[in-house]
């Protein structure tokens, strides 16, 4: 990538583009290509995510192959808990490299062939077979995400300033977006068979993947110091005991995982339409995503306590409403349902982001990659305790379990008023 291009992108998508953010020299001067790459991988990747959503996409996937709804169910629980639960046990071995980025790109690419071996099944298996075939890959796929998101922080902390990681992220999420809106665009508007449509989409799903390895591998990564791997494991959760905002965060992201559990709900609330919603739900998530990440990353970089409120009370204001709007009887209405996705996709872009850069800018070198780890484990062990119990209660009434989330949201709003100015000596 010619230095002069990327210095002048970076320049232009930056404000600050002078300030060190952290980075010694040799980081700064590599800082504009290394922003570029970011953005590029991270694009990506998060169009490859959006291609084979397991909340929209694969459930749709499974419907249509006849897998039942046990195999249905157990997407969302699986997908993100897998990619959430092992980072606890796999970060000492990336702590103890002094390069993290192979980590970043091997992971990309074993979602690549997992996101090809999916497509594949829903080619050739149907009924339950498929179900289980393709619930094991996505659970495959899920623990080499975990192992990409275990030590992307860590990367994005040594090669990006601090004052512009924000940026980077929300940047490549509006990129991603625009993708994942022209694959709606094509459901929407009937250009084919739709699970064609679909099988193609995974296909790319895993290129992109792919690509976005090879990306990474490129990254101008700096030498880090290998750490002991011995000290980051089970005994990292006495960093609960020692770090109190650690704890705080923990507990706002906790709280937080309804953004993420629940639009399999909004389609429960209408389960007759669900399979001819799929292009109106995939443009109303990525829609949400355009409009509001590149937002988000910003107002990150100047307050990452903030967006957290923000997008806690956004989630509670939405999922309020529906659970309103369900009382009376108006949640049939056309289009209500794909309005709500959309204003709930807001609030999760402000989550994923806020979160993220939150989490970098709170910890020092050293110790990103152990609260990276606990953090995502605690919040993983969530996912799956909520993901059952949460899957009982709607079992008896799906509207409850929305008011509950839309709880959990406001009071992650009340806990992240509490949380440090984590920005403010950037």
């Amino acid at each position: 990538m010619p230095q002069d291009f990327a210095k002048t992108v970076f320049n232009r998508v930056t404000r600050d583009a002078g300030a060190s953010g952290g980075l010694d020299k040799d980081a700064q001067q590599a800082e504009p290509g290394n922003f570029l790459r970011h953005i590029a991988a991270l694009s990506g990747s998060k169009l490859a995510d959006g291609l084979i959503d397991p909340k929209l996409v694969l459930s749709w996937l499974l419907t249509h192959l006849g897998a039942g709804s046990f195999w249905v169910g157990l997407l969302v629980p699986v997908r993100e808990s897998g990619a959430l639960l092992p980072q606890l046990f796999t970060t000492p071995y990336i702590a103890a490299s002094p390069y993290r980025k192979w980590f970043w790109a091997g992971g990309s690419a074993v979602q690549g062939v997992c996101a090809g071996g999916i497509a594949v099944a829903g080619l050739t298996l149907q009924g339950a077979v498929a179900g289980a075939v393709i619930v094991t890959l996505l659970g495959v796929l899920a623990l080499a995400r975990s192992v990409c998101s275990a030590s992307y922080k860590d990367v994005l902390g040594k090669t990006v300033g601090k004052s512009r990681r924000g940026t980077a992220t929300g940047f490549a999420s509006s990129a991603a977006a625009v993708g994942v809106i022209a694959f709606a665009m094509v459901l929407l508007l009937d250009l084919g068979d739709r699970a064609v449509i679909v099988i193609a989409a995974l296909l790319l799903a895993a290129a992109f993947w792919l690509i976005a390895a090879a990306v990474m591998a490129g990254l101008k990564e700096p030498h880090s110091q290998p750490e002991d791997a011995s000290g980051i494991g089970l005994r990292q959760f006495r960093l609960l005991r020692t770090d109190p905002q650690l704890l705080r965060f923990i507990a706002v992201r906790s709280l937080l995982v309804g953004t993420a559990l629940a639009p399999p709900y909004f389609l429960l609330l209408r389960p007759d339409s669900a399979l001819n919603q799929l292009g109106a739900l995939v443009l109303a998530s990525a829609t949400a995503a355009l409009v509001s990440s590149y937002v988000w990353g910003r107002l990150s970089d100047q307050s990452s306590r903030k967006v957290l409120m923000y997008a806690g009370i956004a989630g509670g204001a939405v999922l309020s409403a529906v659970v309103a709007l369900t009382q009376v009887g108006w949640i049939a209405a056309p289009g209500v349902i794909p309005v709500a996705l959309f204003g709930l996709m807001i609030a999760y872009q402000g989550v994923r982001i806020g979160r993220s850069t939150h989490l970098v800018d709170m910890a020092d070198e050293g110790d990103r990659a152990p609260y990276t780890a606990l953090s995502n484990t605690i919040v993983g062990l969530v996912l799956l305790v909520a993901g059952g119990l949460f899957a009982a209660v709607g079992a008896a009434s799906v509207p409850l379990v929305i008011a509950l989330f839309a709880v959990m949201c406001w009071g992650a709003a009340g806990l992240a008023a509490g949380l440090k100015e984590v920005q403010a000596d950037a």
